[in-house]
């Protein structure tokens, strides 16, 4: 693993990122403080800022490995699916198991971490609603080709699909967060997919 050097001490970068984005994932962005860092990352605030510049350059380097590793299906999907209804369906199961993994605090670090933020924060929810409106939008975009390219049904409302589908993977992530399980997670996945596949005319 690349080591970063701060203030003279060298420390494992993917290490003591993975040690905030639990920090981060557990007690929100404004929830969590610079102290709390870095006893968990084991480093002193001059080597923080030293390598981040800042708690909130810090964060986004955390939402970058963060998409990487624990939040990465999402990529993986849309990279290895080309159909649409495929995509989806592997979506809404993957989320379910993502979110309601036993060796994560619950949900999305996207999703539950910056929900209500201080006005000095503002620009970090701002960033995380950027990152989940732009997977509505990528959504859309590949169920919309489908549609153009005549495999799912004319006059389908991509937007529509999408923004429900949006809806049902944010729900799992709060319902995560207040204790479900990967089964009842993969179940509403399930009801989901079986609303959804009737508007794409599957079988």
């Amino acid at each position: 693993m690349a080591g970063v050097r701060g203030q003279g001490r060298k420390f494992d970068l993917e290490d003591i990122l993975e040690k905030a984005m639990f920090v981060f994932w557990r007690h929100g962005y404004d929830g969590t403080s610079v102290s709390t860092l870095t006893r968990e990352m084991g480093i002193g605030a001059p080597s923080l800022y030293a390598a981040f510049g800042s708690k909130e350059g810090l964060f986004l380097a955390v939402v970058e490995h963060y998409n990487s590793g624990w939040g990465g299906f999402m990529q993986r999907v849309f990279d290895e699916e080309e159909r649409a209804s495929v995509l989806i369906r592997r979506l809404l199961y993957e989320a379910a198991d993502a979110y309601a993994h036993v060796d994560c605090p619950g949900g999305c670090l996207i999703i539950s971490s910056a929900i209500r933020v201080s006005d000095t924060s503002q620009q970090v929810a701002d960033r995380l609603r950027e990152l989940r409106n732009a997977n509505i939008d990528r959504l859309e975009a590949r169920i919309g080709a489908d549609v153009e390219a005549g495999i799912l049904p004319a006059g389908l409302d991509a937007r529509a699909v999408a923004e429900f589908l949006g809806a049902i993977v944010q729900g799992m992530s709060h319902r995560a967060r207040d204790g479900a399980t990967v089964a009842t997670l993969r179940t509403v996945a399930g009801m989901a997919w079986d609303s959804v596949r009737v508007l794409l005319g599957e079988t």
